[in-house]
């Protein structure tokens, strides 16, 4: 049955603005936790060197995404069951709580030990809920969408996060530049976390008035609830029926987790930390890049609809490769605010073609029943081992090796991946790839 016929213009604009204003405005406070790790180390974990008191401020970041895969399966499996709005509503209102713990909490100055401690809470709620989050969205964009044009919508989600990283960078850069040091400390990093907390009223509320997408109305109308598979039943379906599906896209969002968590999380860190660029700088730099990224996605999702993703995913990623390389390198040998900005804007750029057409591809290669399952596991188990751990990963990398450039023998590990992923996606273009999941 033919869907795209059946959803009016305005509640795809509806759908469109819900997913990417509801989404960025949860990575936005998922994002400036690390662009305050620095501030955060200082301030709630006691340890004996700076450098110790970062590593466990970014390993309490990567905590966040332990936890990920499993709010991915709850939170995926609720949305299979239940619905896309239902499941999009509690994300937000979970990560609502989470942030608005972070940005009034004590510090280790005033409760000691409970301050780390509660501080990983937070983090361990904000995980589960954006567990949920990339494949609720995505897949309801891609649902409503218009079959030709569902990796053009899709591409918004990855608008969305580079949205989220964007803001999250400025908001850093006007804090930065703004304050001094002593008000930054006193309460100036705990702005952006405050404002965070109205995701919960405004994203509740944008979510509650949408449609339930089409297809899962359909779906719906032929397994009503008490007949669609348990938690069991649908991971044996996952894994049982659809291996290529999960491995090819992993491999894909491999190398999209770590252009983020590398090149919007760790080189900011890096910039300031090994190679001593002012703050205010750095965070310039990386919201004029995130820019690139809210720019580009459109156009390289609208081109995988036309081409394939094949066809833009594969050379993008080997272009990204190459600039990666040679532009760490040049900013590792002249380090400078040119050089950073350079660096961040010209990898973004190529990254911008890989980014736009994965939300389509990691949905698309599913059946409505276990899409979101699907979407969930493969994303979250990528950025949970690949992601969310580079910023440790990579500081540590560094201070072990003794090595500036040890971060970009990561990345092409990443690269390597995500190329063999591309190519072992199951259907060559788009319209193959919707035809299989009709089909499934």
């Amino acid at each position: 049955m033919d869907m795209e016929r059946k959803v009016p213009p305005a509640m795809m604009r509806r759908v469109v603005i819900a997913s990417v204003l509801g989404n960025a405005l949860e990575w936005f406070d998922f994002a400036i936790f690390g662009l305050f790790a620095v501030i955060i180390s200082r301030l709630f974990f006691s340890a004996e060197s700076e450098f110790a008191s970062l590593l466990l401020t970014l390993a309490t970041f990567g905590v966040g995404f332990a936890v990920r895969p499993l709010g991915g399966v709850v939170l995926g499996i609720y949305g299979d069951r239940v619905g896309r709005k239902k499941a999009l509503s509690l994300t937000i209102l979970l990560m609502a709580v989470g942030t608005g713990l972070m940005g009034v909490l004590p510090t280790y100055a005033a409760i000691g030990i409970a301050a780390p401690i509660l501080m990983v809470l937070a983090r361990l709620i904000q995980g589960f809920s954006t567990g949920g989050e990339f494949s609720g969205a995505t897949t309801m964009l891609i649902e409503f969408a218009p079959r030709r044009l569902r990796g053009f919508y899709g591409s918004f989600q990855m608008c969305s996060q580079a949205l989220a990283f964007s803001c999250g960078a400025l908001a850093a850069y006007l804090l930065t530049s703004h304050l001094t040091p002593e008000s930054l400390d006193a309460w100036g990093w705990r702005i952006p976390f405050l404002f965070g907390i109205i995701i919960g009223p405004v994203g509740w509320i944008i979510r509650t008035h949408l449609d339930e997408s089409p297809e899962f109305q359909a779906y719906a109308s032929t397994r009503p609830r008490a007949a669609r598979p348990g938690v069991r039943a649908s991971l044996a379906d996952l894994f049982g029926n659809h291996p290529r599906a999960i491995m090819s896209t992993m491999g894909v969002c491999i190398v999209g987790t770590v252009s983020a968590y590398v090149f919007v999380f760790f080189m900011p860190i890096f910039a300031k930390k090994q190679m001593g660029l002012p703050i205010a700088d750095v965070n310039l730099a990386t919201f004029f890049a995130t820019a690139v990224l809210v720019v580009c996605c459109p156009l390289s999702g609208y081109l995988s609809d036309r081409f394939g993703r094949r066809a833009v995913f594969v050379p993008g990623i080997i272009a990204y490769g190459i600039a990666a390389y040679a532009l760490f390198a040049h900013f590792v040998q002249s380090p400078s605010y040119e050089s950073f900005l350079l660096a961040q804007v010209v990898i973004a750029f190529f990254m911008s073609f890989f980014w736009g057409p994965t939300p389509v591809t990691m949905t698309e290669v599913f059946p409505v029943g276990v899409r979101s399952t699907g979407a969930s596991i493969t994303y979250n188990v990528a950025v949970l081992l690949f992601g969310g751990l580079a910023p440790l990963y990579n500081t540590w990398l560094v201070q072990a090796t003794g090595s500036d450039m040890a971060p970009i023998y990561y990345v092409m590990v990443s690269v390597v991946i995500g190329v063999a992923g591309a190519l072992a996606l199951p259907a060559a273009d788009a319209r193959q790839a919707s035809a299989g999941t009709q089909a499934a």
